[in-house]
Parts: C-alpha cells; sequence; structure tokens
C-alpha cells in the first residue's frame, strides 16, 4: 500500500510533525522511520529540559514565533496529558559593564517577540531570586520553565500510534528516489512508496537531504558536543532554577549555565566542542569519514579561521575541570571544582552554511516531493508542536 506521508526521523520534532498532520487529517497514511531502537534517543533525549520563552531569537525569524507559540503549545499539551513541568522563570546574568549593553539589546529583544513580565534587576534583586549569584545587572524571565523532553515525546509517539501512525523503529532510511506522483524510500529492510517525504533527520538532516537530490547540498550539519557536570546533592542549594549569561553574539551558543532539572539534580554546562561524530557523545569518540566531511567543507573551514581562539577555549574547558569551574564561577563564585561530578553530553545539530555562516534560524527547504527541516536545534525541543503545525500546514498543500 502507498503511503502519504513517510517522516525520517522519530525525535520531537518528526513526533510532533505527525501529530499534528493527523490532527489536522486524521485519514491520511503516516509511516515514522527511526534508525534506533527507540524513538527521542539524540537531541530530543540529550538536552536540558529547559521550556524556552523566545528571549534571544530575532524579531519575525521562525525561532521567534515558533518559539513563543511553541511554549504556548508545550505546556497545553502538556496540561491536557498530564505531564509533569515547572514555570520556574529564571534569570539572565551580566557579569561585566561591557555586557549591559547586550543585556539591554536582550531586554528590547523579549518585549519585540512578547514576553510577558521582563525586568531588569539589580545585583540584590537577583539575589532575591537566586541567592549565591553575583554580576553587575540581570533580568527576571518568568515565561521559562523545565520538563522532561523524553516524557513528551513518548507520549507524542503514543498519540500517534493511536492516530494510525506506524513507527518502524531500527529501520535507517538508506535511498530516496522522487517519482511523478510517488516517491520510492529504501530502508534497510524494505522499499516503500510515499507521496511526500518529510525530513527531520536532526544530525543525519543534511544526508537524508542529500539522497532526495544531485546537486550538493548548500549546507552541512556540524555536530557540536555540550558537555555538562552536575552539582553534588550538598551543593544543589546553590541553584533554586534557571541561571544564565548574558550569551555572546557572534555564536548561536547560549554559554554556561545553571539547570535545575525536570527529573532530579542541577545541571552546569554546556560548553561547545566540535564532536568528531555525529553522535559523538564522547571526548575521545571518532568517526573519521563523518570528521573528514566535517573538516573539508568549505564553511567549517572559514568558521574555524574565524573562530578559532574561542574554539580552543571551549576545548581547554573540556579537559581542564579547572577552567570550566572557573567559568561557572563568573556566576555563581562559591562554585568550588570538588563541587562538580560528571554529567552527561549532548550533540547539537548545527547547520553551517558554504560560505562560513553557522546557521541562527530554523531552515525547512522543500520542493513538491520533499519537507526538510535542515536545522532544527535549540529551542527545537520547546517549538516542536509549533514546528510540527508549521510543516504540516506546508505538507497539506498536498493533499
Amino acid at each position: 500500500m502507498a503511503l502519504d506521508v513517510i517522516i525520517v526521523g522519530g525525535g520531537i520534532v518528526g513526533l510532533a510533525t505527525a501529530h499534528r498532520l493527523l490532527e489536522a487529517k486524521p485519514d491520511l497514511q503516516i509511516a515514522l522511520f527511526e534508525k534506533e531502537n527507540m524513538v527521542s534517543l539524540h537531541q530530543t533525549g540529550n538536552n536540558s529540559g529547559v521550556i524556552h520563552s523566545g528571549l534571544y531569537y530575532k524579531p519575525g525569524s521562525l525561532k521567534a514565533q515558533n518559539c513563543i507559540e511553541g511554549y504556548h503549545q508545550l505546556i497545553e499539551f502538556c496540561d491536557r496529558e498530564s505531564i509533569p513541568y515547572e514555570l520556574t522563570g529564571k534569570i539572565v546574568v551580566a557579569s561585566n559593564h561591557e555586557q549591559r549593553s547586550q543585556l539591554e539589546n536582550l531586554y528590547q529583544r523579549g518585549q519585540q517577540n512578547g514576553l510577558e513580565g521582563l525586568k531588569k534587576l539589580s545585583l540584590a534583586e537577583m539575589q532575591e531570586h537566586e541567592p549565591y549569584v553575583t554580576g553587575v545587572e540581570g533580568m527576571w524571565v518568568p515565561q521559562t520553565g523545565i520538563v522532561d523532553y523524553r516524557v513528551v515525546a513518548a507520549k507524542l509517539a503514543e498519540k500517534i500510534q493511536e492516530a494510525g501512525c506506524s513507527i518502524h523503529l531500527n529501520e535507517q532510511v538508506i535511498g530516496i528516489t522522487k517519482g511523478i506522483s510517488y516517491s520510492i524510500v529504501e530502508t534497510v529492510k524494505g522499499v516503500y512508496e510515499t507521496k511526500l517525504i518529510i525530513n527531520c533527520a536532526g544530525l543525519y538532516s543534511d544526508e537524508v537531504a542529500q539522497l532526495s537530490q544531485r546537486e550538493p547540498l548548500d549546507v552541512r550539519i556540524v555536530p557540536f558536543r555540550g558537555e555538562y557536570f552536575k552539582l553534588r546533592k550538598e551543593k544543589e542549594y546553590l541553584v533554586k532554577n534557571l541561571i544564565y549569561p548574558v550569551p555572546d553574539p557572534n555564536f548561536p551558543f547560549l554559554g554556561v549555565h545553571f539547570t535545575r532539572m525536570m527529573r532530579g539534580g542541577v545541571e552546569a554546562g554546556p560548553n561547545a566542542v566540535l564532536a568528531f561524530k555525529k553522535e559523538g557523545y564522547k571526548k575521545l569518540g571518532v568517526d573519521f569519514k563523518e570528521l573528514w566531511n566535517t573538516l573539508t567543507w568549505p564553511g567549517f573551514q572559514k568558521v574555524a579561521a574565524k573562530y578559532w581562539e574561542t574554539g580552543m577555549g571551549e576545548m581547554y574547558r573540556s579537559f581542564s575541570k579547572e577552567a570550566f569551574t572557573k567559568a561557572l564561577q563568573v556566576l555563581i563564585p562559591e562554585i568550588q571544582e570538588q563541587d562538580l561530578v560528571e554529567g552527561g553530553a549532548g550533540v547539537r545539530a548545527q547547520a553551517c552554511d558554504r560560505n562560513g555562516g553557522l546557521l541562527d534560524d530554523f531552515s525547512i527547504v522543500e520542493d513538491a516531493k520533499i519537507i526538510n527541516i535542515l536545522n532544527a536545534p535549540s529551542p527545537a525541543a520547546t517549538s516542536s508542536l509549533s514546528i510540527g503545525k508549521t510543516v504540516a500546514g506546508m505538507a497539506l498543500t498536498r493533499f
């Protein structure tokens, strides 16, 4: 039987897209293919569980629109499905006087994006929220929270299966041939016909997109590993909720920060280092083919030439707990090296274009037969239901 839609990738964006499609058109024949033995194993299952507010993103961008809408849709979904979450709020800290203008820019951007309740804070006011923090100025962002996205993804998987979507685990897509009426999707287990393909493959979204076209893509996924420490149980009192620095405007990363986790504990991090394989969760994990593809990509070479010094600093922190601790002490001086224990790691699927640009916005590219989500790192988990609705709207024009 020919399918209407095949979704490649069982992370939270792929699951949310299937959910939104079946909400809008329940009679669609949809199959979702995931190469692992469970859904949400990679970016979804290894992030810090923050419900982002939409503070950081350029007004009018896909990130701004989908994050803010996704925030409300996620909370509504969690309420409806009895999924635990907390709206904790967070503070963003300017650690020196040079960062005060950047904090002001964030404040203005948050207001432009429609955030409510933003408030500038003095040090004394910051310490009313987080008693052990330091800095010259801060900002309170009430529209921020925590959730376990693995729980959200599991509920989405349950709901789409109940609605008739088949989930094929351990079934990697290895070939795509676009046809006039139907396209052929080849997996490691079989061959399928479908009217439309939706590529939500995350770290491998560039490779799945390349399967469907002859000309080389203009972007490539560059994997950045984010490594975390956790606070020892007896030191968790140092952090009540979420504490973030003012981010470096040159990078699509938010800097090392503190996050109370929905599943318990407090995470500290992450840094952002080049991963030597797309699923490189360990420092010494290497896939030489994938690493070669990254190092020979002209866009990455330009990024490396421009930001090598920052990159070396991140790499140094990766191997030096002392350096990592010093970065955290900028926010909480009382943190000591012995207060930190090894945490987990995640890998960010960061699209890099041929000219050396690290794509800041979400990127969704389509033709008649395939919709490719080519850049959907953080805040994609927060935004997932909104991204799913956006992609579903694009898809439904075919039916």
